[in-house]
């Protein structure tokens, strides 16, 4: 692991943009002393994105923690604007987003939601406060709007300017016109940085360091490769064009004056606003350009031509969309007509999931990522790497932000370059929280993928695997047992099958075999593989070998890290079934260095069945002579079995509430497993599960889904997962601080209502009877046997008793709700335990 950090550590930041300045910032003012800075580039327009960065930031955003960066963004900048008409760093104008057909509507209504949720001033506006606000918009053929009026534009070069001399003030140093081309190392380590001067390509040198950020923008490919890995990012070009001077300009003070709201027309895939005398319009409505690393320019090459790196030429053929769209909204532009010379197309990165890329590498000790970081979240991102580096802890959810939740044998240039297209394309489409990715299809398959194929599988993708949503094979019974579905809301119905129905019954009645090859499973062997984990487990996993644990793993400051099984197969052998990446990376970072533990990932390697249902004793009977009975073979038990000939661990553990087990064999005996299986279950009935049913099945059980449901902000016993944390064990991480309160005092609780509401969003409000806000939705899915749409939420404590009644805000419908006592389903837990 890194050497801990000290106030003496010296400190280097590799570039000088909005996030590289804000880091220098943040870290001097929590007394680091030796912090450097390095730009290729010019200080401090340095020519990467942060240079010509239109500074758009809207702080609605579906996940909490990004409209918590773009929130502390924006207060951060508030503290340093001077305010004046020429210097000013932000401009609260607020944002205005615009909605001309019913589906566009809809989906500004579940972003009001979030606003909510997320603590964002917002409103829903009709088309006559639209033209109070901002006359010249052509609000003909409007349905209605949004309106966000703390929303901002930032200054992006003031904003380094001002970050960046507060941070020299405070003792940091910056170098402009300094070239990183490598790292320095020694043992796995980083201890400095080679440069050069970036003009000559002269002076050749190394910067001693015990730490170094990479805050490199749209040069994070360089960078990754002086890590060893791909970074997970691809530059892009983005058409930017600037009106000619328009007459409801004239007035304008500066060149950089803005004086109506930032719009943003999702429909068109167009943003615009006020820059002077000009109207400024971004464009997504063209196809990704997609940017090489040797198709930016040197800092050599900049300073001849005097254009930035990060700046190409225009491209009209793809602008013009925009043109024609804009001239229809905004009809005085047409007058104006559109500045080419002026336009431009600049760059800037996208991730295969559209995130930020954060947190400590992986490769080599002493180094940290804030790479692919816009304006919107950027003093944000640098106070959350300034915490994690200074204490270790974040102090926010950092599971969609950190760099570890990509598996990095994912992490090829195609794959980084085709999802990072993707996501270019994705950022004003309207995408249902079950939608799936179109891109890199089939990269991860288990075993059983053609024989789903085979029974008309609906696939989707997570972290490469194709996982089935529902099987069509299964349609016939619906009609065998007569189940029927009652109409649920058109947004509901995105990725749905009412054949789900079928699968969940036949998972309660009969039997059903499910794919779980996806879920991560690392092998933890050696004589110290007791001591580690115990080390990082709430539970008692040490047991006699073959039994079984769930158990939690915390961070320092006593939030729930992940939730993983913990199945010890030998003396020295333990199995892990675990949530991503990022456990495994949590695991290895806490091996000491006198400790002999080996840990693998072995997910390629094998694959697991899920064989669940009151039948999965008599099939299972029919294929294996070992003894399987709840006498033989109890609950929360692993036992080593042959199957029909198959090698196999089996575990008698279930995520969906029935009697079954989860069986783990190698990739090459698989085939063989799920025929077998398959064709023993024919006279039981014996259907394909998919995923719609699964989770259905696990929020009847009231079982947590780590991510979906809990994070890092919350403590055990407030999502309900006490249970997990032993009375007796001690000196575990978090250990000391799990009994604490935490910074909110919100509970998990379900919430049960009618389905014709459907499903509400996860993030969506929830609130009183007064219509005061007192939390916001997790997971929700519709609970085919208690006949009740299920959603976990997160509610002030003082709302947590069952029967209390409270309102779920879904697009703009009050939801009526009730909390109820969990789980909805088989309370006792007799049917797992039989």
């Amino acid at each position: 692991m890194a050497p801990s950090y000290t106030s003496e550590s010296k400190i280097l930041i590799i570039g000088s943009g909005v996030v590289g300045a804000a880091l220098a910032d943040e870290l001097t003012q929590r007394g680091a002393k030796h912090v450097t800075v390095v730009d290729q580039g010019p200080l401090y327009k340095t020519g990467g994105s942060s240079s010509h960065a239109p500074g758009f930031v809207f702080q609605i955003n579906p996940s909490k923690a990004m409209s918590e960066l773009a929130q502390r963004t924006l207060d951060k900048l508030d503290q340093l604007d001077p305010g004046g008409e020429d210097d000013w760093l932000l401009k609260r104008v607020g944002g205005i987003e615009l909605a001309f057909t019913d589906d566009q509507m809809r989906e500004l209504k579940r972003r009001h939601g979030f606003a909510q949720s997320w603590g964002v001033e917002s409103e829903l506006i009709d088309a006559e406060r639209v033209e109070e606000l901002w006359p010249a918009i052509d609000t003909t053929d409007l349905i209605g709007a949004l309106h966000t009026p703390h929303d901002a534009v930032v200054h992006s070069v003031r904003s380094v300017t001002a970050q960046a001399q507060r941070a020299i003030e405070h003792g940091a140093t910056f170098h402009g016109h300094t070239q990183v081309v490598d790292l320095v190392t020694d043992s796995g380590a980083v201890t400095g940085a080679k440069v050069i001067d970036a003009l000559t390509g002269e002076h050749e040198r190394i910067l001693d360091a015990d730490i170094v950020v990479a805050a490199g923008g749209i040069w994070g490919p360089t960078i990754g490769t002086w890590l060893g890995k791909n970074m997970p990012m691809q530059p892009i070009e983005h058409g930017f064009g600037f009106s000619h001077p328009m007459d409801e300009f004239q007035d304008a003070a500066t060149d950089e004056a803005c004086n109506f709201p930032m719009i943003r027309h999702q429909g068109a895939g167009i943003y615009f606003r006020q820059q002077g005398k000009a109207l400024a319009i971004g464009a997504y409505e063209h196809r990704p350009l997609e940017v090489r690393q040797d198709e930016l320019a040197s800092a050599a090459a900049a300073d001849q031509t005097g254009r930035q790196p990060s700046v190409h030429d225009f491209t009209w053929d793809e602008f013009s969309p925009t043109w024609d769209e804009i001239q229809r909204v905004y009809p005085s532009v047409a007058e104006a007509g559109l500045d080419e010379a002026r336009s431009f197309n600049g760059i800037f990165s996208f991730t295969p999931d559209g995130g930020p890329l954060l947190g400590p590498s992986n490769t080599v000790d002493g180094v940290w990522i804030a790479q692919a970081v816009w304006v919107t979240a950027s003093a944000g991102v640098a106070q959350v790497v300034a915490d994690w580096i200074t204490t270790g802890e974040p102090g926010i959810d950092t599971a969609a932000l950190d760099i570890a939740r990509f598996d990095t044998r994912l992490l090829s240039p195609e794959f980084s370059r085709q999802k990072g297209l993707e996501s270019y394309d994705e950022v004003y489409d309207i995408r249902h929280p079950r939608a799936a990715s179109a891109k890199l299809r089939r990269l991860r398959t288990s075993p059983f993928y053609f024989h789903q194929q085979l029974a008309g599988a609906h696939f989707v993708e997570a972290s490469g695997w194709e996982r089935p949503l529902w099987l069509e094979e299964n349609r016939r019974v619906l009609e065998e047992a007569n189940l029927t579905f009652p109409k649920i809301p058109a947004w509901d119905t995105s990725e749905f099958s009412p054949i789900a129905v079928a699968e969940a019954w036949a998972t309660r009645n009969r039997v059903a075999m499910y794919d779980m090859t996806s879920l991560a499973r690392y092998r933890v062997e050696g004589p110290d593989a007791s001591a580690l984990l115990e080390r990082l487990t709430t539970n008692k996993v040490s047991k006699a070998p073959g039994a079984v644990t769930f158990s939690l793993m915390l961070d320092a400051a006593g939030g729930i890290f992940s939730d993983i099984t913990v199945t010890r197969v030998s003396e020295d052998e333990y199995l892990i079934g675990a949530n991503s990446h990022r456990d495994l990376i949590h695991l290895k970072n806490h091996v000491r260095k006198d400790e002999h533990v080996s840990i693998s990932d072995i997910s390629p390697g094998t694959c697991c069945i899920g064989l669940w249902g009151p039948h999965a004793r008599e099939l299972l009977g029919q294929l294996t002579d070992e003894d399987i009975s709840h006498e033989g073979f109890g609950y929360f038990k692993a036992k080593h079995l042959y199957i029909a000939a198959v090698p196999v661990l089996a575990l008698r553990v279930s995520y969906v509430g029935e009697l079954g087990w989860e069986l783990y064999t190698t990739a090459d005996h698989g085939a063989r497993l799920w025929e077998e299986i398959y064709a023993a279950g024919t006279q039981y009935g014996l259907v394909i599960g998919g995923r719609l049913a699964f989770n259905a099945l696990r929020l009847e059980k009231g079982f947590r889904s780590y991510g979906a449901d809990m994070t890092s902000e919350h403590r055990p016993h407030q999502a309900g997962l006490g249970f997990a944390v032993s009375k007796t064990k001690t000196g575990y991480l978090g250990y000391e601080r799990v009994a604490e309160q935490s910074a909110n005092d919100k509970r998990m609780v379900s919430l049960t209502s009618d389905f014709p509401f459907g499903a509400p969003n996860p993030g969506s409000p929830v609130l009183n009877a007064a219509e005061q806000l007192i939390g916001y939705t997790a997971s929700s899915d519709f609970g085919y046997t208690i006949g009740k749409t299920i959603t976990f939420a997160w509610v002030d404590s003082e709302y947590a008793a069952p029967e209390t009644d409270v309102i779920i805000k879904h697009f703009d419908r009050s939801v009526p709700a009730t909390v109820a006592l969990d789980p909805l389903y088989d309370p006792e837990g007799h049917k797992m335990r039989r």
